[in-house]
């Protein structure tokens, strides 16, 4: 049965304490201040000066830009999934299948939400997520030297940050060969 993401990041922010030494509530304190700086310096600083392994250094700097709570739930004025999924909750299930299954593939994913898209980074962006229409989420992916071929299309004018687009208009477009793609683009991040 699939967990959605905020059951996972629910479980995560249960076990902090136990895994991290320190709960959401003490990280946000110790970050108190640090809510404007980049999500990457967050999860560096976790990382280097704290020991926080990648996955819940990302949870901490997600949590503390997002506004999270201890319980895990953000305002819906400050989270910007919440916000871009907005008047379009018909293409939630898509972008939340796509956040469970890139982050099954490592726990060296970095989600980072932005105003009108979420980008999937390992060392670099590999994919990007961005509800683009009423009807359809594009998935954006970065696969040097793979040529266009049926749905994955060049990515064009979409964004200059990957390569190719994938339309996605229901969550069963969001396949195999789908996945195959975006785990390709993952690998070779």
């Amino acid at each position: 049965m699939a967990v959605s993401p905020e059951e996972q990041a629910r479980t995560m922010i249960a076990n902090l304490k136990e895994k991290t030494g320190n709960s959401l509530e003490g990280w946000l304190e110790i970050l108190k201040g640090r809510e404007g700086d980049a999500h990457g310096r967050i999860v560096k600083t976790l990382k280097a000066e704290h020991g926080v392994t990648h996955g819940f250094a990302n949870l901490i700097a997600h949590s503390l830009r997002a506004g999270v709570g201890v319980d895990g739930v953000a305002s819906p004025a400050v989270d910007p999934v919440v916000a871009q999924y907005e008047g379009k909750a018909s293409l939630r299930p898509i972008y939340d299948a796509i956040i469970t299954f890139v982050s099954s593939l490592g726990d060296d994913v970095e989600i980072a939400p932005k105003k009108s898209y979420v980008s999937l980074r390992r060392g670099r962006q590999f994919a990007l997520v961005q509800a683009s229409t009423k009807s359809r989420v594009d998935l954006g992916l970065r696969l040097d030297g793979v040529e266009p071929q049926d749905r994955l299309e060049a990515s064009g004018s979409f964004n200059s940050m990957v390569s190719h687009r994938i339309r996605l208009s229901a969550l069963d477009a969001f396949d195999g060969q789908v996945r195959e793609w975006l785990e390709a683009a993952y690998r070779d991040a």
